[in-house]
């Protein structure tokens, strides 16, 4: 461009020019002149420069009108609305300078001569000078308008652009942040319209939006025109992919959730420049909006533009329903995660049990209690009293003088990455959106908790329930020898923990995620069409009503949670234990009456490695099988270790290790090891011989304590006796330590045991044992009592001479 010129094309700007072009802009003219030959695609256009709207306030002489409404504003002689509204007026009756009106036109026709058309269809969008900064994310401050086509129409979109540097919600975000009205100017993007109302649009981020965990790229997805995804007005699709593995040959895809997608925003006719809302349709609500081949296609842009930036990214995506293409239509710095210390955990935990009146998708992972105020809409700003929870049907950016002054946020639209979760994770506040029924259930005046701590779910609770707080500094826990590894249930808590100091899951649950993701009995899903429950055959085609074969839907959802809890560790091992429901549990999954028969102690019947080798339930561990196979061979997840649990003889495991293999998982085949629980004597006594067939063991305190002892360990009558410090256990133990280091086979500890009794934690580092596998809140204490041990004795394995001690 000359010197001169108030227009320029888009692919000539960049990074460096921000002031030029405002953040918007110059971040899509660096993506065009830096990333298209990566494969990246970005709609072509050109914008006017800041220079251009100054040119316009003083060739209309309006400067000395706007800053004396902002100082009418300030001393409060007119109301924020009037301000605004007044300001604005200025810019629509405004007269455009003929130099910028010559280069504005002659941009878009040479802009039509390169798509071949005489007048293009354009988006119009805002760029302010102060905004997509890393400390501020001006998400939505200022306006775009869609489906511009003609030079009039152009015109009269680029002052309404210009106008809303002035909306109410954007003097109020730069009141807020101390930005100078005067100084912020406004550069316009004038770029191809990308047809996304007959596709799908939505939002990507280079890392968790909950935790900060910066290995996985999270992408949200809807029907039509992406505004409904970032102003939370719809539940979008989900999908999380892992960086690290994008490029090899696996399909690391660790969610694909679908969303309600309940309605879209499309244009109002062919070419019209509205937009209507329309309910989708069944067939859009019940499919996902993008192929997994598109899912990787965006994942790996987006670590391309994180690259390429050099820091975590707030990405918009469009689909063009007309040419099937993927394009981005817009990269800004993350704000939340990026701005936050590294190495320091705050830790939430509720003190009191209660069933929650409101559920949804968690935003944070804190706690706040406080009175809750319904809000229709944004109009009555005032009415909103500060320090109250905000309850409303979704936000958009003209909410944010309210979310300000709310301690949480509950909606009954949106997904992790809608406005309020976006404003939300910036305020450091919990929020809950997606319930369904917030502004039903939840009523003015009712006092609540809002919890976040508890994992994906976020609660809504009646009262106010006492909570507490704890600030842990990473940095200065000690150093130790004892490998330190975390027990794991739950995939959706998993990515809270990823700064631990730990190396690796020493105990990774199926049962948690059968019972609460995929909440069927597998052989229900094996024997479907023969089902006798009518109501157990609606359960199941509703929750899997996106699969044709039923057995698909366990595995995809289990291999997920599975390769979800791998990839917060990777490439630390995850000990992964095979379901080890009781029968009496598993007839709890929707399903399972039909396939459970009653026991009159089901702690010491068909569990374990029993059902995986029996007809009763050889089908359904096959399920658990092809998930666990899928997770490690097509997603990459090899850092995935098997382990039997309940396993009562040597001979039992040949036929679990024999059933594994006919279903694809042989011990040894791309580096699988199969590990055994030690928790039944048998496991002790014959722990040579089990070490000929298992790679190694895990002591599961719980049950060896119960069989050593005969002591049922549900009893309250009997709790006075439960102590894995006995020393018949301790025996037990420091005999399998003994035996299985002789053989070169490792020993770990899942128990709760090291964390309830430092003194138990001293006796197993002392008797040499491998690791220990804790609840990740105890990781913390933990470390610091086996650091004092470490330091008294100098010498771990000291008691590992001889078999007992």
């Amino acid at each position: 461009m000359g010197d001169n010129n108030l227009v320029v094309k888009l692919e000539n700007v960049g990074n460096q020019d921000v002031g030029l072009v405002g953040g918007k802009n110059a971040s899509l003219g660096e993506m065009l002149s830096s990333l298209i030959e990566k494969g990246i695609k970005v709609p072509a256009g050109f914008a006017t420069i800041s220079h251009a709207y100054w040119e316009l306030l003083d060739h209309n002489n309006i400067r000395s009108a706007i800053s004396s409404k902002l100082r009418e504003l300030e001393d409060k002689k007119i109301s924020l609305p009037q301000a605004g509204a007044g300001i604005r007026e200025l810019f629509l009756k405004a007269e455009y300078p003929p130099r910028l009106k010559h280069e504005i036109f002659k941009a878009y026709e040479q802009l039509c001569q390169h798509f071949g058309r005489e007048l293009v269809d354009v988006a119009v969008r805002s760029s302010a000078t102060a905004e997509d900064l890393p400390e501020a994310s001006f998400a939505g401050q200022q306006e775009t308008y869609l489906n511009i086509s003609g030079k009039d129409e152009l015109l009269k979109a680029c002052l309404q652009c210009y106008a809303s540097l002035f909306t109410d919600r954007a003097i109020v975000y730069r009141q807020q942040r101390g930005i100078d009205h005067m100084a912020v100017a406004l550069s316009i993007g004038i770029q191809k319209m990308v047809r996304s109302d007959l596709a799908g649009a939505g939002v990507v981020f280079t890392l968790d939006t909950e935790t900060g965990f910066p290995k996985v790229i999270l992408i949200n997805a809807a029907w039509g025109l992406g505004e409904f995804v970032v102003k939370g007005m719809v539940s979008p699709d989900q999908y999380m992919t892992y960086k690290p593995l994008l490029n090899t040959r696996f399909k690391p895809l660790l969610e694909k959730e679908l969303g309600t997608k309940a309605r879209k925003l499309v244009y109002d006719s062919e070419g019209g420049k509205t937009t209507k809302m329309l309910p989708t349709s069944d067939d859009e609500r019940n499919n996902f909006v993008l192929s997994e081949e598109e899912i990787f296609k965006l994942s790996r842009w987006a670590c391309v533009i994180e690259e390429h930036y050099g820091r975590a990214m707030d990405i918009e995506w469009a689909k063009d329903g007309k040419n099937g293409e993927l394009y981005i239509v817009q990269a800004r710095p993350e704000t939340a995660h990026s701005q936050v210390k590294g190495g320091v955990y705050t830790r939430y935990k509720l003190k009191e049990k209660k069933t929650p009146i409101v559920k949804g998708l968690s935003v944070g992972s804190s706690i706040a209690s406080g009175e809750v105020c319904v809000m229709k809409d944004a109009k009555n700003l005032e009415k909103f009293p500060e320090g109250h929870v905000l309850v409303a049907q979704m936000t958009d950016p003209d909410w944010g003088p309210i979310m300000k002054k709310a301690k949480a946020i509950v909606t009954d639209e949106g997904g992790r990455t809608c406005h309020a979760a976006i404003v939300g994770r910036e305020l450091g506040i919990p929020v809950v959106v997606g319930s369904g029924n917030a502004t039903t259930q939840l009523k003015t005046g009712m006092k609540v908790t809002i919890s976040c701590a508890e994992g994906e779910v976020g609660k809504v609770y009646e009262g106010e329930l006492s909570y507490e707080s704890q600030k842990i500094d990473l940095n200065t826990l000690p150093k130790i020898k004892t490998k330190i590894m975390i027990n794991a249930a739950d995939p959706s808590c998993v990515f809270k923990w990823w700064q631990l100091p730990v190396k690796g899951i020493g105990l990774a649950r199926m049962e948690f995620v059968i019972t609460s993701l995929i909440k069927v009995h597998p052989m229900a899903l094996v024997r479907w069409p023969n089902l006798k429950k009518q109501q157990d055959k609606d359960a199941i085609e509703e929750l899997t009503k996106s699969y044709e074969n039923k057995k698909d839907y366990f595995v995809d959802k289990l291999s997920r949670a599975l390769a979800k809890m791998a990839a917060s560790r990777w490439p630390d091992p995850v000990v992964v234990r095979f379901s080890d429901f009781k029968t009496n549990e598993y007839a709890q999954l929707i399903g399972g009456e039909e396939f459970e028969f009653e026991e009159s102690n089901p702690m010491l019947g068909f569990r374990g490695a029993s059902r995986y080798y029996s007809e009763h339930y050889r089908e359904g561990f096959a399920l658990e099988c092809l998930a666990l196979k899928k997770a490690r061979e097509e997603m990459g997840f090899e850092n995935i270790i098997a382990m039997i649990p309940f396993c009562r003889t040597v001979e039992e495991g040949k036929q679990v290790l024999a059933t594994m293999e006919s279903f694809g998982l042989k011990r040894g085949d791309a580096g699988l090891r199969v590990y055994v629980m030690a928790e039944i004597p048998s496991n002790i006594l014959l722990a040579d011989e089990f070490s000929e067939i298992f790679d190694g063991f895990s002591i599961g305190s719980n049950d060896l304590t119960q069989l050593t002892l005969g002591i049922d360990r549900d009893s309250s009558e009997l709790a006075y006796l439960f102590d894995e410090r006995n020393d018949a256990v301790k025996r037990s133990i420091l005999s399998l330590l003994y035996t299985a280091h002789a053989k070169g086979i490792p020993v770990g500890i899942c128990g709760e045991g090291p964390s309830n009794y430092p003194d138990f934690a001293e006796f197993l580092v002392r008797g040499g044992i491998s690791s220990l596998s804790l609840s990740p809140d105890s990781v913390f204490g933990t470390i610091e009592n086996i650091s004092k041990i470490e330091t008294e004795t100098g010498d771990r394995g000291a008691e590992f001479q001889a078999p007992f001690h």
